[in-house]
C-alpha cells in the first residue's frame, strides 16, 4: 500500500488483532468439530486428514464470502483482498489449518473410539 492509500484507509492494528483472534477461535472450534464428524462416520489414515483439510478449506472460504466489505468489487479490489483486514493473507490461510490440527485429532480419535468401542 502506498503512503496515500493508507492516509485514507489507515489500518488499525486493534482491529487487524481482533480480526486474527476471531478467525483463530472460528479455526479451533470448527477443527474440534470437524474430529467429531471424522470420528462419527468412522474414518480412518487419509481419509480423516482430507476430511479435515477439504472442511477447513471451505470454512476458510465461507469465512472470507461473508466477511467482504460491501462495495469492494465495485472499488477496485479482488473478491479474496483480505489486506485491508488482516496481516500476512496468506499465513491466515495456512495457520488456520495447523493450529486446528491437535483438536481435530484429539476429538477424532475420542469420538472415534467412543462410536467403534
Amino acid at each position: 500500500m502506498s503512503e496515500q492509500e493508507l492516509q485514507i484507509n489507515p489500518i488499525v492494528q486493534d482491529s487487524v488483532v481482533h480480526n486474527t483472534k476471531t478467525l483463530t477461535n472460528l479455526h479451533s472450534l470448527s477443527a474440534s468439530l470437524f474430529g467429531v464428524g471424522a470420528g462419527i462416520l468412522g474414518l480412518e489414515s487419509y481419509y480423516g486428514f482430507l476430511f479435515y483439510i477439504a472442511f477447513s478449506i471451505t470454512t476458510t472460504l465461507l469465512f472470507y464470502i461473508f466477511q467482504l466489505a460491501p462495495g469492494s468489487l465495485a472499488e477496485g479490489r479482488g473478491v479474496l483482498d483480505t489486506g485491508r483486514y488482516y496481516k500476512g493473507t496468506l499465513d491466515l490461510w495456512t495457520s488456520g489449518i495447523f493450529n486446528g490440527l491437535p483438536g481435530f485429532i484429539l476429538t477424532w480419535t475420542l469420538f472415534y473410539g467412543l462410536v467403534r468401542a
